[in-house]
């Protein structure tokens, strides 16, 4: 059975009260704002609809996007590595703990927020996972070099811009998006990107209002 709004917003709240750096964003979703990106946990619910899955992630404010998405998404997983969901009819017993376990789990902080270097390191490591599983990582490779920009950090951008360059090269055409405009032309817009500050601030505040995001607070 599905669980009601009710419900809902007393496990939202609870959870809140368990990570007191984040804020309620909306049901079952807690956020803040880190520099140039949102750091959230979410509580994904069940196929079923009668429990959630808790889950780590991040999203990079840097480019236009039309959901707040679940980059280096990290659910709970139990001992042996598979994912643990929580029964909505179970949370008030399990919650603490559940909570206690995501952020021993977290690649990124739970507790103090992360600094942009650490951030930058897990999506150039994701990168790489999954180059090496035949999958284009577009996305986190471009937040990796434009989150570091919107921050002012010119050289690990550069180094983001480096990794596009020798990835680029070596991922397979047919996995790349189907709008894909080419390598060269990817580079030199990702470049042109990475140097306009100006450019980079107004698109997080575009994506601020886009995403109803003021009232969360900056880490």
């Amino acid at each position: 059975m599905k669980t009601d709004a009710a419900t809902a917003k007393q496990v939202t709240a609870d959870w809140a009260r368990a990570f007191v750096g984040f804020d309620i964003w909306r049901p079952l979703w807690l956020l803040r704002r880190v520099g140039p990106l949102v750091q959230g946990i979410t509580l994904d619910r069940s196929t079923s609809g009668d429990a959630y899955f808790p889950t780590a992630h991040i999203h990079a404010l840097t480019r236009p996007f039309p959901v707040v998405s679940l980059a280096l998404g990290q659910r709970l997983a139990s001992s042996s590595g598979v994912q643990e969901s929580i029964r909505f009819t179970e949370h008030a017993e399990e919650y603490l703990d559940a909570a206690r376990r995501l952020a021993g789990q977290a690649r990124l902080s739970l507790d103090a927020p992360p600094t942009v270097g650490e951030v930058v390191t897990e999506l150039r490591a994701s990168a790489i996972a999954q180059h090496g599983m035949g999958r284009p990582a577009v996305g986190e490779v471009e937040d990796s070099i434009l989150i570091p920009s919107a921050s002012g950090d010119r050289d690990l951008a550069e180094e983001g811009l480096q990794l596009a360059r020798d990835l680029v090269k070596k991922w397979p055409k047919h996995r790349l998006p189907l709008d894909w405009v080419g390598e060269k032309a990817w580079i030199a817009s990702l470049s042109m990107e990475a140097d306009n500050a100006e450019g980079l601030r107004a698109v997080i505040e575009s994506q601020v209002k886009a995403h109803k995001l003021a009232k969360i607070r900056q880490s």
